[in-house]
């Protein structure tokens, strides 16, 4: 008996050292910066980061070199003025140098249920550096970079206004800003937002009223500083990955701040580079059916680093006396899987599930598909968890057959383990024979826990990253699932539902085991205090459900025994 229940116990510590494990991640991970306040006119766009000439092997430029623009256009010492514009879900911040967008808030998402009037600001200059930047490369002559001849991001550009909002019967928002080049040549650069979307357009125009052709490309790029995350494989499987992504060839391909120093270059169809948080996103999307290419580096500002993750389009050449339009996409907002998916091949990606995505992307769906009916996730969750169980009711019922057989077999059993006390030998035979009399499964026990974990872990991960059960409520003081219980409640019964569920379970015939048994469901209600309401919900109300499962099929084995 005893050799027979170690792989179900060794299952069980693992697991536990798992929950141990996870619980300190969380209680020890680093706080997320809180929200900077409101950019003020004052902030310098301009010298939060100059990507640097460098070169690839071939010697063809790996990122978009910055021109040796004379004048304002290379100053970085101006902080350029602060244009707002405005939709009913996203407040951008727009400086007029560079045209960069230096703060971003999510109008509909607040940063918790107790500052609901206080957005989650994703883009942020002031707190994290962190900035979504574009501009335009002139095609150097004969090798050599013609200053003054496009825009770059620490170009200065005009405005109209300083504010820019979707007024009630709109749809649409315009910002347009303004660069006057030599020669005539001008460059109006346009963000258009949406109602309702967080996917905004950029529209970079150049008119080129010179006599000579005008051939350059567009870059876009996203500028972050240190994070204080640390993405290892250790804290891999318990918090989401905070760095940058780019998807390039149908592969994609996360990169951590650290790696992005090393100066990626890869050409590829389509594709998108973003950088990633917790629920939230902000990504450039290309063209797809232009050949672009995707570029990082590290750069330093006053000795800290400044990480680069960006993209280049194809040169374009535009006649004197014409002019030539240059299009991308920024989402800048939560990780909406299906919006994502709707945008650009992979993008959905970034709701990173992990190595547990094969469970949770199912998982979701199925969620997805029951709270369009309950419309409430607390419930989706019961209902998720009565599927599953459903799902796998006869593998559970032929488990708990096993351990009803041992149960009423445990007087013969403990005859046998006191009569062969002294000979193990003679005591295994013995118990094998029993098992084989009693059609009795001694691992049988082990397939319930075995179907648990990856659903367990499934589940933990959805409710992770899945921005869509972030701040869910469900009853009572339950107002957002995605965070502890605050009062208890939920981990108080699944410790005695756990509690309860061992009393049908066969006694361990080894004293150490028992001991070890008896303690679990105090240390599972210890452990699980920390853990999201929701995937408390879901253990409780699957211990419910296999308490009443094995209850039936005791009374009807045990008491026939």
């Amino acid at each position: 008996m005893m050799d027979s229940q170690r792989p179900f116990l060794y299952l069980t510590l693992i697991f536990l050292g798992f929950l141990l494990w996870t619980s300190w991640q969380q209680d020890h991970a680093p706080k997320p910066l809180a929200p900077s306040s409101t950019q003020s006119s004052q902030s310098n766009p301009a010298s939060s980061s100059v990507p640097t000439q460098t070169t690839s092997a071939a010697g063809a430029p790996a990122v978009p070199p910055v021109p040796n623009v004379s004048g304002s256009a290379t100053s970085v010492s101006g902080a350029g003025q602060i244009i707002r514009i405005k939709s009913d879900v996203l407040d951008l911040q727009i400086s007029t140098k560079g045209g960069d967008i230096v703060a971003a808030d999510l109008l509909t998402y607040p940063v918790s249920l107790e500052e609901k009037d206080k957005p989650v600001r994703i883009l942020d200059l002031n707190g994290r550096n962190y900035v979504a930047q574009s501009g335009l490369q002139h095609q150097p002559v004969n090798g050599q970079t013609v200053d003054g001849l496009a825009p770059n991001h620490l170009a200065d550009f005009t405005a109209e206004k300083t504010e820019y909002l979707l007024a009630p019967d709109q749809n649409e928002v315009v910002l347009p800003l303004v660069w006057q080049g030599p020669n005539g040549l001008v460059v109006t650069k346009r963000y258009r937002l949406k109602r309702g979307s967080f996917d905004l357009v950029l529209e970079e125009e150049v008119q080129n009223n010179s006599s000579q052709a005008w051939i350059g490309s567009e870059y876009r790029q996203l500028k972050h500083g240190p994070s204080h995350v640390n993405n290892n494989f250790l804290t891999s499987g318990v918090q989401a990955f905070v760095g940058g992504a780019y998807y390039a060839e149908d592969k994609y391909k996360k990169i951590s701040f650290t790696d992005m120093k090393e100066s990626l270059t890869e050409t590829a169809t389509g594709g998108w580079v973003s950088m990633l948080e917790h629920y939230f996103i902000s990504a450039w999307i290309p063209p797809q059916d232009q050949q672009n290419t995707y570029y990082s580096m590290e750069n330093q500002q006053m000795g800290v680093p400044n990480y680069i993750l960006g993209v280049r389009s194809p040169v374009k050449e535009i006649a004197p006396g014409t002019s030539g339009l240059f299009t991308s996409q920024l989402w800048v907002g939560p990780k909406m899987q299906d919006d994502l998916e709707a945008i650009a091949k992979g993008l959905d990606l970034t709701v990173d599930y992990g190595i547990f995505a094969f469970v949770s992307k199912p998982i979701f769906w199925v969620m997805q598909a029951i709270h369009s009916f309950v419309g409430n996730w607390g419930w989706t969750i019961i209902l998720l968890t009565l599927f599953i169980k459903i799902l796998f009711f006869w593998p559970s019922a032929a488990s708990y057959k096993s351990m009803a057989k041992m149960k009423a077999a445990a007087p013969k059993m403990k005859e046998i383990n006191e009569r062969f006390s002294s000979d193990p030998q003679a005591k295994q035979k013995a118990m094998m024979e029993l098992y084989k009399k009693e059609k009795i499964n001694p691992l049988g026990g082990c397939l319930p826990i075995l179907i648990q974990i990856p659903v367990f872990m499934g589940l933990y991960w959805v409710l992770l990253e899945s921005v869509e059960l972030r701040q869910a409520p469900w009853i009572l003081w339950y107002k957002d699932l995605s965070i502890m219980d605050p009062y208890f409640v939920l981990p108080l019964l699944m410790g005695a539902s756990m509690f309860f569920q061992q009393k049908l379970n066969p006694p361990q015939m080894d004293p150490i085991q028992q001991k070890i048994f008896q303690f679990l469901p105090i240390i599972f209600t210890f452990m699980f205090l920390w853990f999201p309401a929701g995937l408390v919900l879901y253990w409780v109300v699957n211990n419910v459900l296999s308490i009443a499962q094995q209850w039936v099929i005791n009374k009807k084995i045990v008491g026939h025994a």
